[in-house]
């Protein structure tokens, strides 16, 4: 799998990483190395996240939508 990310400066030193196809999946190092390996790991902790699918009882409607 291989996923973009967007690299920022901090303010304070160092640099900041998001990855947009996982919403709220950011991580941070103080060089470039150091975001890299932290970032690995905030992909493996997002994508291993037990997200538990919303109960539906019947008189529900449930709606995929694509913006």
């Amino acid at each position: 799998m291989k996923l973009k990310m967007i690299i920022h400066d901090a303010e304070e030193g160092g640099c900041w990483a998001e990855v947009p196809a996982i919403p709220g999946c950011a991580s941070e190092g103080d060089a470039f190395e150091e975001l890299l390996q932290n970032l690995y790991e905030a992909i493996e902790g997002c994508l291993s996240a037990d997200i538990k699918k919303p109960q539906v009882t019947g008189a529900e409607r449930v709606l995929e939508i694509a913006i």
